[in-house]
């Protein structure tokens, strides 16, 4: 189990309980009030892998794209 406040502390930016972390050339996306469900996408907004649903991928891509300009380098 990860430790929901270091992720959190750690993230680039959280949009409405999902925390977004760059690593390398991938944003980290985790799900801050269920930690099963992330998702690692291309700083373009491609999924590699997730334990999301696709509803709730679409989501979260969406807050990606709106948000994304947030990202610090």
């Amino acid at each position: 189990m990860c430790n929901i406040e270091k992720v959190a502390n750690a993230a680039n930016f959280i949009v409405n309980g999902y925390a977004f972390t760059k690593q390398g050339e991938c944003v980290s996306v985790l799900n801050l009030n269920l930690p099963d469900r992330a998702a690692n996408i291309t700083e373009s907004g491609e999924v590699l892998e997730t334990s999301m649903d696709d509803i709730e991928m679409d989501i979260v891509l969406d807050y990606y794209r709106n948000n994304k300009k947030y990202m610090e380098v």
